[in-house]
């Protein structure tokens, strides 16, 4: 009961429910291990009630939390009122304006720092966070396209989709079809070395873009560099053609550390022989001095991880915390080049993420590009290492298990710890999100859940015996707020899976956007049914598939099923399986039907597709989105959960419906792909008063009309 009460005071489960009426208890031993990995020894019923009695000494001397809430026009708008009478109370907002006594309705929004002393002579410090009550709202109803970056191929790509094709792609889609955002995956870091981690969600850093995203060519010093190096230039294209041509022309996956050698052979003579000129290097020093010391960490791990290995706990002792590393940089001059050199290509990178963005306005788009920010971040990457103190030795992020997945899930990034953030004002989560979003329309979180709990797993235990840690979630909301309204982004939660009770509620309270993926959307609480239009929500991207599930032609066909029983990974036999997913396709497609939505009749991909597509264009969602692979009919998933050698996770290009790798060029020439997203604009372009569904369907007696 003691290791419960102290496991209560720091957010640590004791038990869970994995459904209606059903709790499991946590093993008292991975209660231990979390509050060890949290600072708090429990190893023995002595340290457990010395812990306790601590943290209830703590909490009746402590003047003020360390980090404070208030929403813009909500109560309350002071300071606790539990403060003793007669505390002194001063302000200083993040601006450097004092203010001082009980009112603190006039606060600007913003990130300040409060001093209380109370008249007993204790004292106190905290950080207050003042937000508005919800992120921007979109200005009316956009549909876009969801696409992993890396899969698309231009005839001008190095082996990979980079940043110029995605210029381009947000370009075409805009001007040309009205689209209103191009999401695309995490553009984090990645761990360097190889063989590198293909998936862009487990990043070396979130805060930093990786330079292999880089289109080479349209950096500015690309064109100075000299005749001396010309020789080698052409090699190094002639390499990256080769690149391209296995991809598109010969069925190669794509290799990602082959694009970043050839790619950092090119930067080597783009960055390291040619001067920058007085405005460039102004820029530069400018960013440089906006990131200060983030960005110098994340350098200085990039040149120590290209000497030593990207496993920094392996490193020499004197190299294992930035701040000694230090002292290593400046006395290895040789070192130091390298640290430059990777301040320039994050400089870089950063500098061809906002032409995108820019592109992505002049084209007419309403949110623009809307990024993805990663759960979590490597072991043994440069967060991990710059950011010590903010994460939880030996923990892993997971899940627990569910209806899906009995052993439940260890994704292997540690988590951060929620005592840590709050004593450091959110700092570290502040700064990720400013960087996240500054070329950003809106931001999309994967497991949104994660702001208010994480399943947390002792190293060396299965996920089973793993428990939750809860997180100040007034806090991680507040500060989420506050950076997507000075970025003047939406914000959109991967809110799929197990969501505990009153999440959604809170995080629609704020403005945050779900994600509804058609397949899942059933009156699970009764018949199982789908939800007909009407019954979806508004404040969601409403889409047919993610990156994890199959594209749409592959589960109208069944193509899914057939691929999961060749891996073997159906959990039954073959010919139930496909039974049982053909009645799902045939349920779904009998309500497309009904509603008009399938005019031309059931049997035609391409047509389902379409239909597909108008069922989510009847739902009252502000923002719909379109797996880039279905406007062309691919039908292999990007990333097949549970899987590692077995299939190529992360490494497949955009394809057409007979598996040939298909270009930027050839997908905006695609009859196919103008087909369906012309109807979408036609759709989407209509102002908020929307009439009957299409002129080229007549809707059954009975059927939704708006």
């Amino acid at each position: 009961m003691t290791l419960a009460r102290l496991a209560a005071r720091h957010g640590v489960a004791t038990a869970y429910s994995p459904s209606a009426g059903v709790t499991v208890p946590v093993p008292d031993a991975t209660v231990v291990a979390v509050l060890g990995a949290l600072g708090v020894d429990a190893a023995t019923p002595e340290a457990v009630a010395a812990a306790l009695d601590a943290a209830e000494r703590a909490d009746r001397e402590r003047l003020l939390p360390p980090t404070l809430v208030r929403w813009r026009g909500a109560e309350p708008a002071g300071p606790p009122a539990d403060l003793p009478p007669g505390t002194r109370l001063r302000v200083t907002t993040e601006d450097g304006d004092a203010v001082t006594g009980r009112s603190w309705e006039h606060l600007p929004l913003g990130v300040h720092a409060v001093e209380a002393q109370a008249p007993d002579g204790r004292t106190a410090t905290a950080t207050l966070v003042v937000a508005p009550a919800r992120v921007p709202a979109p200005e009316r109803r956009a549909y876009g396209l969801l696409v992993q970056l890396y899969s698309l191929l231009s005839t001008r790509s190095w082996g990979m989709g980079d940043l110029g094709d995605l210029r381009e792609l947000a370009t075409w889609a805009g001007r040309t079809h009205g689209a209103g955002f191009v999401q695309v995956n995490p553009l984090h870091a990645g761990v360097p070395g190889a063989p590198s981690d293909p998936s862009p969600y487990r990043p070396s850093s979130r805060r930093f873009p990786d330079p292999v995203h880089l289109r080479i060519e349209e950096i500015p010093e690309y064109a100075l560099v000299g005749p001396e190096h010309r020789e080698e230039l052409d090699l190094i294209l002639a390499d990256a053609a080769d690149l391209r041509e296995r991809v598109l022309g010969k069925g190669a996956v794509i290799d990602r550390d082959a694009v970043w050698e050839v790619k950092r052979r090119a930067l080597e003579l783009v960055v390291g022989g040619v001067e920058l000129g007085p405005g460039r290097r102004a820029d530069f020093h400018d960013f440089l001095a906006a990131r200060g010391r983030a960005l110098e960490d994340h350098a200085t791990y990039q040149a120590l991880a290209e000497r030593h290995g990207h496993h920094w706990r392996t490193w020499p002792e004197e190299l294992r915390s930035p701040r000694a590393a230090e002292a290593v940089v400046r006395d290895d001059p040789a070192l130091a080049v390298r640290v430059d050199f990777h301040c320039r290509l994050a400089w870089l990178t950063d500098r061809q993420l906002a032409d995108a963005a820019a592109a992505a306005r002049e084209a007419g788009m309403e949110v623009g590009i809307v990024h993805d920010l990663a759960v979590g971040v490597h072991p043994e990457g440069s967060d991990a290492w710059a950011q010590q103190d903010a994460f939880a030795a030996g923990m892993s992020v997971g899940a627990p298990p569910d209806a899906f997945n009995s052993r439940g899930q260890d994704w292997g990034l540690p988590p951060w710890r929620p005592d840590a953030l709050a004593a450091a004002g959110y700092g570290p989560y502040r700064g990720l999100l400013r960087e996240l979003l500054r070329h950003a329309g809106a931001l999309r979180i994967d497991h949104v859940m994660g702001l208010f709990r994480l399943w947390w797993v002792p190293e060396g235990r299965e996920p089973t015996e793993g428990t939750y840690v809860r997180y100040d979630a007034g806090a991680m909301l507040a500060v989420l707020v506050l950076e997507a309204h000075r970025a003047g982004a939406l914000v959109i939660g991967e809110d799929l899976g197990t969501v505990e009770s009153g999440v959604r509620e809170e995080l629609a309270a704020r403005g945050v956007f779900g994600t509804s993926v058609l397949w899942f959307e059933r009156d699970w609480a009764a018949s199982g049914r789908p939800l007909a239009p009407a019954e979806w929500r508004a404040e969601c991207v409403a889409t047919a598939t993610t990156h994890d599930l199959p594209p749409t032609a592959a589960r109208l066909s069944g193509d899914h099923v057939t691929l999961r029983h060749r891996l073997g990974m159906l959990p039954g036999e073959l010919a139930r399986e496909r039974a049982a997913d053909a009645a799902e396709t045939a349920e779904w497609l009998g309500l497309f039907q009904r509603l008009g939505l399938l005019p031309e009749g059931a049997g035609a991909e391409e047509t389902e597709i379409r239909a597909v597509h108008r069922f989510l264009l009847d739902t009252p969602a502000r923002m719909v989105g379109v797996w880039l692979p279905d406007a062309v009919g691919d039908r292999r998933p990007q990333n097949l959960p549970g899987t590692w050698d077995e299939y190529p996770n992360w490494r497949l290009p955009l394809a057409d419906e007979g598996g040939q790798p298909m270009t930027l060029e050839r997908l905006a020439a695609s009859p196919r792909a103008h087909a369906l997203l012309r109807e979408l604009h036609a759709r989407t372009a209509v102002p908020e008063a929307r009439t009957t569904p299409s002129d080229a369907r007549t809707a059954p007696p009975g059927a939704r009309s708006d």
